[in-house]
């Protein structure tokens, strides 16, 4: 893990402070990280059936403790993998070098990532992420400037709407407990009329978007044209 200075601008403290607390855990399949886990297959093979990851240079913004960064580098990409959280960037390392699956992690905002390095990567993604940050349209920007010309861009997120209150908080947090009580704020909740916004005012083209569904009786997740409570985003930067 590389460190660079950062002003750190675009970060709630909070959220780095909660899930750097869970940081020990995240490799953990039956922790708080489960639907992560449970969820990484999915969207990994969604994206990877819209642009082949082998061969990419590929950057994971928001890559927490590794488990998207690790299942592209496994599909054979070169992965950059950023965060803001120093232990669940350490964890990651560690995770890296005890699975053999080469994965460069910095310590670094997006925005100055972006500055250090645009234009130089054929795919982004930036996987629940966006609704823990006060700026969600500053890392689509940044996300934006790092990409190549032609390359693909990818987010995830969960919607705003009373249903998305229901199963995301409501549901998961204090019905099903399958996370933390405190993990989403629904105020930062986004709807994809929004992040489509953010994505064209960054000079990107929507040209995918995917919901991503978890049924609590069969206790399975599954990819459909559902977005009202977690969906995907698959964007590209025109040459």
């Amino acid at each position: 893990m590389t460190t660079t200075n950062t002003t750190k601008t675009n970060m709630d403290p909070l959220e780095i402070q909660k899930f750097s607390e869970l940081a020990h855990r995240w490799w953990d399949p039956t922790s708080e990280f489960r639907p992560l886990h449970e969820i990484n297959p999915l969207r990994l093979e969604w994206i990877n059936a819209r642009v082949p990851l082998s061969g990419k240079n590929v950057i994971d913004i928001g890559c927490g403790g590794g488990v998207l960064s690790e299942s592209m580098a496994r599909k054979g990409a070169k992965v950059t993998g950023i965060d803001l959280s120093k232990k669940a960037l350490k964890v990651a390392d560690l995770h890296s070098l005890e699975s053999g699956v080469e994965v460069r992690y910095k310590l670094i905002a997006a925005e100055d990532m972006a500055a250090e390095e645009p234009g130089q990567f054929d795919v982004v993604t930036c996987m629940e992420m966006l609704e823990h940050v006060p700026d969600p349209a500053a890392i689509v920007r940044a996300a934006a400037t790092l990409v190549k010309p032609g390359g693909k861009v990818f987010f995830s997120t969960l919607n705003r709407n009373p249903k998305s209150y229901l199963f995301a908080v409501i549901g998961a947090e204090y019905v099903l407990r399958m996370l933390p009580r405190g993990t989403h704020d629904y105020a930062k909740f986004i709807t994809p009329a929004e992040l489509s916004t953010y994505a064209r005012d960054a000079g990107l083209v929507v040209d995918g978007l995917k919901g991503l569904s978890y049924n609590p009786l069969t206790k399975i997740y599954s990819l459909n044209q559902d977005t009202s409570v977690n969906y995907m985003v698959a964007c590209s930067k025109p040459l």
